[in-house]
């Protein structure tokens, strides 16, 4: 188990604010659940900043738990794994399932009474100074309480078996997660194609 206390959440948040700025990082959305994390990142203009963001949190975290409870070794299963998001849609998407990660696993009953997430400052609740909103949830309304309607709309109701392939299958797979237009641009950059997640677009809410 990687958080057992509310201490061992508080620390990895303090270190994620520390290096998302050091890094000159985004954290869009974030879920701290006690075995795994779900994290939405954008590294700027430097994609290695990922990277270095993950690996500085796993070690910090690692000590901090062998520390306290007198043990070596890894605290972490493998390597994180990451997939390109592409924007709107698709990062509206992955904020929504990341914010509905724990009332899917039975955690909690609402998005917003989750501690150690994102859902609270999406739905209009305290959010933390270093947590920068994503381009996606702004676009949701001209204000920030018609944005939160709207995204407490598309939280309304649970993440079916193949939003959630959409979503899962991509990151396990080191893949995009995009529509056509995103792949073929990230093959132009790269010099090299990237081949995309198997289970297509995200449907919008409500169709």
């Amino acid at each position: 188990m990687v958080f057992s206390d509310p201490d061992d959440f508080r620390y990895y948040l303090v270190n994620l604010a520390t290096w998302k700025a050091a890094l000159d990082c985004k954290v869009y959305g974030y879920c701290l659940m006690t075995n795994h994390v779900h994290l939405i990142v954008d590294p700027g203009d430097n994609p290695a900043h990922l990277g270095m963001l993950m690996k500085r949190l796993a070690g910090r975290q690692t000590r901090y738990v062998n520390r306290l409870e007198g043990r070596s070794g890894t605290l972490w299963e493998g390597r994180y794994r990451s997939s390109p998001i592409e924007n709107d849609a698709y990062l509206l998407a992955c904020c929504r399932y990341v914010d509905l990660n724990p009332v899917q696993a039975g955690v909690c009953a609402q998005p917003a009474d989750y501690p150690w997430s994102s859902g609270a400052a999406h739905l209009g609740g305290s959010c933390p100074e270093w947590l920068d909103l994503a381009p996606a949830w702004l676009g949701l309304g001209e204000t920030d309480e018609e944005r939160v309607r709207h995204y407490r709309d598309l939280l309304a109701k649970p993440v079916n078996d193949e939003e959630r392939q959409a979503i899962v299958g991509p990151v396990k797979r080191g893949q995009l997660t995009g529509g056509d237009r995103f792949v073929d641009e990230v093959a132009e950059r790269l010099g090299r194609r990237v081949e995309l997640r198997g289970q297509g677009r995200p449907r919008k809410r409500g169709k």
